[in-house]
């Protein structure tokens, strides 16, 4: 008895898998063109799956918030003290280095939706089409930052009606535009510990564990220099997140420019540039 197969079905048995069709595998090996492309559509995907939730719309914003109000009013008469020349209040410290610190937690995030998506088959699904494999991962770190960024405005907003003054207009974008690139690079840090850490529960833990020692080993809510102890202060000096700090510290209200501007485009370059290979590497190969 001869047995007939089904030419549409690969040898795997997965139906509509990219492996048995040569245009969908060179549409994959596309280039750069087709990578934004696919992952400027998969980003609108993202961002209306996340609009669709509002449970998650909701309290994905209340937290940081809460981090202006709490830390701009509790701390602000035990710190006011110790503040560098130009800051009249801890709000006026603390809230551009809270811009940075929601963004690292927010971005954590990546990891967490990367992760859930794979469980789910949902990078299965998107493997059987003509699609950029990179695009895929473009399409989530977009939309990522995407949802970021509102919610840095929102706590922009905030920060106003309580009291923080931008020194300008112009320093107030560019203080959050100079978060969301190293938000960005970081983004691609999580893609890549997603693609290690099977499972979206295990996958937030580790993001976690990455990203609350980062953020408070730096200058988000004290000056680094006022850390005592040596290697912490060696740490918080030399931190991607006290260069992002310090740089919207200073286009926001006042300080050095410059030098934490160039320090953090230095840091989010060479986390791209390492961090994006290693992970479209890691999700060609990732069962």
């Amino acid at each position: 008895m001869t047995t007939t197969t089904d030419p549409t079905t690969p040898r795997d048995g997965r139906t509509g898998d990219a492996h048995g069709d040569p245009a969908i595998q060179q549409h994959q090996r596309g280039g750069l063109a087709t990578a934004l492309t696919d992952g400027w559509t998969l980003g609108k995907r993202n961002l209306k799956h996340f609009t669709r939730l509002p449970r998650l719309l909701i309290f994905s914003t209340i937290q940081p918030v809460m981090f202006v109000l709490l830390f701009g009013y509790i701390f602000d008469g035990a710190v006011r003290g110790a503040l560098p020349d130009g800051f009249p209040s801890y709000l006026a410290f603390v809230m551009p280095g809270i811009f940075v610190q929601s963004t690292v937690f927010r971005m954590t995030q990546t990891a967490v939706g990367l992760a859930d998506d794979l469980d789910k088959g949902v990078v299965d699904r998107f493997r059987s089409m003509p699609m950029s494999r990179s695009g895929v991962l473009i399409g989530r770190t977009i939309a990522d930052l995407v949802r970021s960024m509102a919610v840095i405005v929102l706590m922009a907003i905030v920060g106003v009606l309580v009291g923080f003054r931008f020194a300008s207009f112009v320093g107030a974008v560019g203080s959050i535009a100079i978060v969301g690139v190293l938000g960005y690079a970081l983004s691609w840090v999580f893609v890549w510990l997603a693609l290690h850490v099977p499972g979206a529960e295990s996958a937030q833990s580790a993001a976690f564990v990455f990203a609350f020692p980062l953020s408070f080993v730096s200058s988000v809510f004290v000056p680094a220099t006022s850390i005592s102890i040596a290697w912490l202060a060696f740490i918080a000096r030399n931190s991607p997140i006290t260069a992002a700090a310090d740089a919207a510290r200073g286009l926001a209200v006042s300080g050095p420019v410059l030098a934490p501007t160039l320090k953090t485009f230095g840091w989010s370059v060479a986390l791209l540039v390492v961090f994006i290979p290693w992970s479209t590497h890691r999700f060609r190969h990732v069962e």
